[in-house]
């Protein structure tokens, strides 16, 4: 019975998260100091939330299985995260001379973030997060509904 609104709640967490890196790539864009490795610094690098499906565990499973549960039934599980990665693609290269982190030839290491990619991808996590809620706010008006059909 609570299985969508679990569902959902997953959901909600994980497109949170996504939204608040998204956000996190958009405001350091523009970072050429972000980490300091071996000795000097590295521009921000851009990351990526990973998720994955949730699954129950085997005895969970198994139990479906004696109890005769659909596949569908036994699989309601939600979505979780699995971590958040940083993107190994190059940094851009900009040349610019009067900026204090550039090298001898005046070129400066950018971070690897496209602002048009991470915009698209905060709009589809935001599309995505009210979708869960609009279904959360279903599956809770259906409970209710239920609710008085037993009064």
């Amino acid at each position: 019975m609570f299985d969508l609104l679990n569902i959902s709640a997953s959901a909600l967490t994980a497109g949170r998260l996504r939204m608040d890196v998204t956000s996190s790539n958009i405001a350091n864009a523009s970072t050429t100091r972000g980490t300091f490795v071996d000795g000097k610094w590295e521009p921000y690098r851009r990351k990526m939330v990973v998720m994955e499906p949730r699954e129950k565990a085997f005895d969970q499973v198994l139990q479906g299985k004696l109890q005769k549960q659909t596949q569908s039934q036994a699989n309601l599980q939600g979505v979780r995260v699995t971590g958040i990665v940083e993107d190994q693609t190059p940094f851009k290269v900009v040349y610019d001379p009067t900026n204090p982190d550039a090298n001898a030839d005046g070129n400066v290491m950018m971070p690897n973030v496209d602002l048009s990619k991470e915009m698209v991808d905060l709009l589809a996590a935001s599309r995505a997060y009210e979708a869960n809620v609009t279904a959360f706010n279903t599956g809770k008006s259906m409970m209710l509904k239920a609710l008085d059909l037993g009064r």
